[in-house]
């Protein structure tokens, strides 16, 4: 059960002085009944609220894909250069949302931002490994050398060690699929250029069972559908 006023300012659209306030004019309803006190608590999983008749979505958390562009910090904010949380609008902005794990500045593809902490916590775990699956444009050509390599699991000249990575050739040798486990510093950038094949351009295609929606084009977002946000949890807590 949660207060009416904090369940309301949660979904970040009004703060708690702007709901009181709805609620002291009589439009907040519950159920068809409205709202007399700011403290009356409700199980937003089994009520319905309404704003001036319109239905208000109070699910506790909020699940965003991103097609994250070129150019922008994977950071909630930064006082000289633009986020990804930028391109979001400023209700999702005061939910608190944030991405789950990091993409370089110049690495665009699928980002994942939510305002979860126990399942991002989870998700980025260690222990988890969790498939991340790029497409990498290299100086020079990647050939079946190189996979066998990385599929061994590199050393990097750091002494980084690496657990055992993909690597797929693709057309003339100069594009690959590369996927990983674990999500160390600038790993993928690190482990071609070790192999002799700088990294020109990064993209992100999947994370987990997320697969970077087609139709977004850099800059767009749109909310998970259920089916991938269940998809989501199994593979929380299968992993």
């Amino acid at each position: 059960m949660d207060r009416m006023d904090k369940l309301l300012a949660s979904t970040g659209k009004w703060s708690r002085r702007e709901v009181r306030e709805l609620i002291r004019q009589g439009r907040v309803k519950v159920d068809g009944r409205p709202v007399n006190k700011p403290e009356e608590k409700v199980e937003p999983a089994c009520a319905v609220l309404t704003v001036d008749g319109v239905t208000v979505d109070c699910t506790p958390f909020v699940y965003v894909m991103l097609h994250k562009p070129a150019g922008l910090l994977s950071a909630t904010e930064d006082r000289k250069q633009p986020t990804v949380l930028d391109l979001l609008p400023p209700e999702l902005r005061r939910r608190g949302l944030f991405p789950v794990g990091r993409l370089d500045k110049d690495t665009t593809g699928l980002l994942l931002l939510t305002d979860d902490g126990d399942l991002a916590h989870r998700l980025l775990s260690p222990r988890k490994h969790v498939d991340k699956v790029y497409l990498a444009q290299v100086e020079g050509r990647v050939d079946q050398g190189d996979a066998a390599v990385l599929a061994e699991g590199m050393v990097l000249g750091d002494g980084l060690r690496c657990l055992p990575a993909g690597l797929e050739p693709l057309e003339d040798g100069s594009r690959c699929l590369v996927t990983v486990r674990e999500g160390k510093y600038h790993q993928v950038k690190r482990m071609l250029a070790a192999r002799g094949k700088p990294v020109k351009a990064l993209h992100r295609c999947a994370m987990g069972p997320l697969v970077l929606d087609e139709g977004l084009k850099p800059g767009e977002w749109r909310f998970l559908t259920a089916l991938e946000r269940s998809e989501l949890q199994r593979l929380d807590s299968a992993t």
